[in-house]
């Protein structure tokens, strides 16, 4: 059985509903350090790390200060060298 998306607030099939920018909703900044990490390993990331995860941080509609994406690149790094 199909939903022809008859609209309204509630309905799933209306076509309305977007996730913008293709980043899904549960984005978090662990679940993108786990993300930048594995890319690493895999040879995917070629740009500074702290540039990537700022990159991706905005697109998940995450604010973090410039210190504590410092921080967290440098842990990345370390974990995905070892």
């Amino acid at each position: 059985m199909t939903d022809s998306g008859t609209g309204g607030a509630d309905d799933p099939f209306d076509g309305s509903d977007e996730i913008v920018g293709g980043t899904p909703p549960e984005q978090t900044p662990e679940s993108i350090a786990e993300d930048v990490r594995h890319d690493i390993q895999l040879g995917h990331v070629q740009d500074d790390v702290s540039t990537v995860l700022e990159e991706r941080f905005e697109e998940a509609g995450i604010d973090a200060r410039p210190e504590e994406v410092d921080d967290l690149a440098e842990e990345i790094e370390r974990d995905a060298s070892s």
